[in-house]
Formats: C-alpha cells, structure tokens, sequence
C-alpha cells in the first residue's frame, strides 16, 4: 500500500496529542505513513482516528506490545503490511491504560 512507509520511527512511546494535554490512553496505535503515535478508539479522546481523518492516513497499527496488527480506516477492516521501523511497541513496563500517573481511579467508566 503506497501509505505505509516503513522507514519511518514511530513519535514516541505514547499519544502524542494526550501527553501535551496531560491526559491518558488505554491503548496506543501507530500511524504507518508518518509514525504518528495516538491513542485507540476505546481511548477517551481518540486521537488515532482524529489523526487519520485530519490527515488522510488510513493505515495504523497496534503500538501494543505482542500485537503486529494493521487496521486501514477507509476500508473498516484489518490490512496487511510490511514490517515498520523499531520501536515497535511502547515499552512493556508502561502500564495499560498508561501513562503512570494520569489514569484516573475510574477510568473504566471513560472508555468509549
């Protein structure tokens, strides 16, 4: 797929959008054309699909440790893609729902 450029390093270790407001994620995905680090769509604020729509990048995937998964959002479905620059998950001592620190005691009743 022309929207995946696998030489391109993922932003960061979490959500690029909720790390500069201060606010928590429950699972991270990773844009496959730009590296763009946001939270999933059970997140509170969804920044993955926000950035695929702003974007127009339709191919993220799971950020998760142990997950290697494409999702492409146009099509509504999983995808197949090549292997993408390392990192290629968050550190797996970051906790779920992460980071450290922000999540709130009932996050549970947050996720959407």
């Amino acid at each position: 797929m022309d929207q995946i450029d696998p030489s391109v390093p993922p932003s960061g270790t979490g959500c690029v959008e909720c790390d500069a407001s201060g606010s928590w994620w429950l699972h991270l995905r990773r844009c496959a054309a730009c590296g763009h680090v946001g939270c999933c769509d059970s997140s509170p604020n969804q920044h993955a699909t926000a950035h695929a729509t702003a974007t127009g990048h339709r191919v993220v995937q799971s950020f998760e440790p142990g997950e290697g998964w494409f999702w492409d959002y146009v099509e509504g479905e999983f995808a197949e893609g090549p292997p993408l620059a390392a990192p290629h998950a968050h550190p797996a001592a970051q906790p779920v729902p992460g980071p450290a620190g922000r999540v709130p005691a009932d996050w549970t009743k947050h996720l959407h």
